[in-house]
């Protein structure tokens, strides 16, 4: 038994089939193409963005960068496009989930994104939730005071009585996308290529780190942060469900609080006067 399958907390021992070199090549084809068109994209965008505003005359901590921004003038298509973008970034997390299938098995179940142990893994989501979301708050306030990180626009500042439900659609879009493909997809698939535990969580916060460039170096540093703890707590738990949860729960308090962080924290969480010189190409959906 390596260490991978040996059985831990809350989490039953499994067996991973032995691939031989056709199927390990094909699984390292599907890793990187799930990738390319999911979170992997972003991390690219991502990337270009910070160096853009590295390059820019600009200082980095005079620029700002938008999560969710409008996409239209008019009410009506800009909530129209705010769902169709919702619904289309939900199909790739139900692509990964289906890519998870297996004959005679529940990929939802095995990655623990079901409602058998909904209770646990609120109260589990919840303290992850306080446990990453108070330093979090703290790094960004830092990073902004040493001009390494860019002002956030995590909401609309003139909000309308649709804009809470789509900010909360787009945190539990965020929650699933992040969570799913970075800890319950790239874990299952890459043990199965026989990396360790370990290599993965490093990995995979890497890539998260990656994915939240756009925001600057003080994001980078606490994304991977997190990406170690979430990384850890799925290898003890074996649940991505918690994972989810916390992940919405800090993105909504982020997207729905930012109104009021920005007036009562103007340095720290207004936009600045200064727009950015170029516009995230693939903003993360993320906080």
């Amino acid at each position: 038994m390596t260490p991978s399958d040996r059985p831990r907390s809350g989490r039953k021992s499994t067996t991973l089939p032995q691939l031989d070199r056709y199927g390990r090549r094909r699984l390292r084809w599907e890793v990187w193409i799930v990738l390319a068109i999911t979170v992997g994209q972003s991390a690219v965008y991502s990337i270009l963005s910070l160096v853009r505003k590295l390059l820019a005359p600009v200082p980095l901590g005079s620029q700002q960068t938008q999560v969710n921004p409008p996409r239209d003038t008019q009410a009506v298509w800009d909530v129209v496009y705010q769902l169709l973008s919702v619904f289309f970034a939900l199909a790739l997390v139900a692509l990964v989930v289906y890519l998870l299938w297996e004959p005679g098995g529940n990929a939802l179940r095995r990655i623990g994104l079901d409602f058998t142990r909904f209770g646990g893994d609120v109260g589990r989501g919840i303290l992850l939730a306080a446990v990453i979301g108070v330093p979090g708050l703290a790094l960004y306030a830092i990073g902004r005071m040493l001009g390494v990180t860019v002002a956030v626009v995590a909401a609309p500042l003139d909000a309308a009585w649709w804009t809470v439900p789509l900010l909360v659609l787009s945190a539990l879009r965020a929650g699933l996308t992040e969570e799913v493909i970075f800890i319950a997809y790239l874990f299952d698939r890459l043990r199965r290529l026989g990396w360790g535990d370990w290599s993965i969580i490093l990995t995979a916060a890497a890539l998260r780190g990656a994915y939240h460039a756009y925001q600057g170096i003080g994001a980078i540093v606490g994304n991977v942060v997190m990406g170690v703890v979430f990384g850890w707590c799925y290898r003890r738990w074996g649940r991505v469900m918690p994972l989810v949860i916390a992940h919405t729960l800090l993105d909504i308090v982020a997207f729905v609080g930012y109104p009021l962080a920005a007036a009562l924290w103007p340095g720290v969480f207004a936009p600045v006067p200064t727009p950015s010189p170029s516009p995230t190409p693939s903003p993360s959906p993320s906080a």
